[in-house]
């Protein structure tokens, strides 16, 4: 089921294990350690200074791994983002393996302050998951995507016009985790959350030329997973 229809649910992913439980921890054990054992024997400038780094890596880190209600736009006419971020190109690219011919590609940079889970842009059957490793470039550089470790989604719409999509996780120069919490054969809903990439990356979308759509963003855009449309059918 969806978040949205948990009354309990957490603040924090389970995407996010477990270092949204041992990081957090360690800090918090630290900035107590400190506060106890340093009172006496630190300038209290450097004490305090010291502290309120910790306290501010501990709120990052909490707030890294935060999972957002999202309630997903009506319809059927339209794909949503996959990802939070910035819409850094849009761009014509050759996909055979699985699409079969040009695509519309749109990327998306999720810096480290975004929330990294990502959500399918429509209702889809998830034909194939295809993980390729690689190297670990900055995920603002568009070559990251031929380069980086990236894992992808091959997806068929369950609703017209039941087109191809691919969903592509990308690891950054300090994303080194993908997360994908899904499987071969899985029928999934528009904006349902499947996984998330940790500390920093990029997330793509491809959709074929031929499709009568029209991108609905543009480079600078800040679309929000689950909710902004990036692309609707004509």
């Amino acid at each position: 089921m969806l978040g949205k229809y948990n009354s309990m649910r957490s603040p924090l992913t389970k995407y996010g294990l477990p270092q949204v439980f041992i990081y957090p921890t360690l800090e918090l054990a630290a900035i107590i350690a400190l506060f106890i054992l340093g009172n006496d024997k630190l300038p209290a400038p450097l004490l305090w200074s010291t502290e309120t780094v910790l306290i501010l890596t501990l709120a990052w880190q909490l707030s890294f791994f935060r999972d957002p209600k999202r309630v997903a736009p009506e319809g059927d006419n339209f794909l949503v983002s996959p990802a939070d971020g910035t819409v850094t190109d849009i761009q014509e690219v050759n996909d055979e393996e699985f699409i079969g011919e040009t695509a519309i590609r749109i990327g998306i940079f999720l810096s480290v302050f975004n929330v990294h889970i990502n959500r399918v842009p429509a209702d889809v059957k998830v034909e194939n998951i295809v993980y390729r490793p690689g190297k670990f470039l900055d995920a603002r550089n568009t070559e990251c995507s031929r380069l980086n470790e990236a894992n992808d989604l091959h997806l068929t719409m369950t609703q017209k016009p039941h087109c191809k999509l691919i969903v592509r996780q990308i690891s950054g120069a300090i994303a080194r985790r993908i997360v994908c919490k899904t499987k071969i054969g899985d029928s999934l809903k528009l904006g349902q959350k499947y996984g998330m990439i940790k500390y920093g990356s990029r997330t793509e979308l491809y959709i074929a030329k031929s499709v009568a759509a029209q991108i609905l963003v543009k480079p600078g855009d800040k679309p929000r997973a689950g909710i902004t449309k990036l692309v609707e059918f004509k």
